[in-house]
């Protein structure tokens, strides 16, 4: 309290001084028409400017919220989209649709490599949220890897961007099919061989998986031709493709999960036997 009465004494002239300006601006305000408009248009820019600062800095630290609630957004749509083309491939009914359908997990990406020859990539999700091997991972521009290894938590998978996958992929236009294999060195162009030469392939050409492998569903987008070149192979192009997946910028992933895959699978070892 001492201390206080000695701040009050030693500054008594300043703090009077100002607690005048305060009452003098105060009714000038209030009296004054034009003084008032002025200070209501000043008052609610400088609110205006701190509530934006403010709604931004709450929106930078809801942002992992609303990622989260687009990659859901964005798992349900896809889901819908490969549902439907595998009902078109399939010849499906619609009491069959719902038993068929496609379902995808929805996973982060905790860690990537982009720069060497065998790429992997580490989902957040594992074997207690539905992850098994040899499930195929697309994101929203297109195809991303498949899971190879699971753990309860975990799952570790090979990214196009790795030498050990090869992709069934088939050119749109033609429906043309072949493996398609990361070029090795450019995390942005991957090759598509074993297409005849008699097919004519063009620029811009959009290359999508084919449906041939239980992996991926048919129609989901790989790439766009970039380059048409020559095999060592006599019969054959080697067709350069730009990958649509931006793997430098990789964080959210869906991974499907393919209800009829066990069933195909079954029937065609079956008739491997045969």
């Amino acid at each position: 309290m001492k201390n206080l009465l000695n701040f009050l004494l030693k500054f008594h002239h300043i703090i009077l001084f100002i607690l005048l300006e305060v009452i003098c601006l105060t009714f000038i305000i209030k009296y004054n028409n034009f003084q008032r408009v002025k200070f209501l248009n000043s008052s609610n820019a400088i609110a205006g400017k701190v509530y934006t600062d403010l709604n931004t800095v709450k929106e930078f630290f809801n942002l992992r919220r609303q990622n989260e609630m687009l990659a859901a957004e964005n798992k349900t749509l896809r889901e819908e989209l490969l549902t439907i083309r595998a009902a078109n491939s399939n010849v499906l009914t619609i009491r069959q649709l719902d038993s068929s359908a496609v379902k995808l997990i929805p996973a982060k990406v905790i860690n990537n490599s982009v720069n060497k020859q065998y790429n992997y990539i580490t989902l957040n999700k594992g074997s207690l949220q539905g992850i098994r091997p040899d499930m195929g991972i697309i994101c929203a521009n297109g195809v991303v890897g498949v899971i190879v290894n699971v753990s309860q938590n975990y799952s570790t998978a090979l990214s196009v961007l790795n030498g050990r996958l090869s992709i069934n992929a088939k050119l749109l236009n033609t429906n043309y099919f072949g493996p398609l294999k990361w070029e090795g060195s450019n995390p942005y162009l991957a090759i598509l061989s074993e297409i005849p030469y008699h097919v004519k392939v063009q620029e811009n050409d959009e290359v999508v998986t084919s449906g041939y492998s239980e992996i991926f569903p048919e129609g989901i987008l790989i790439g766009r031709v970039v380059k048409v070149g020559s095999s060592k192979s006599e019969n054959f192009q080697e067709i350069y493709v730009q990958l649509s997946t931006d793997f430098n910028n990789l964080y959210y992933v869906d991974v499907i999960q393919n209800s009829m895959n066990s069933e195909r699978r079954q029937l065609e070892k079956m008739t491997e036997y045969e």
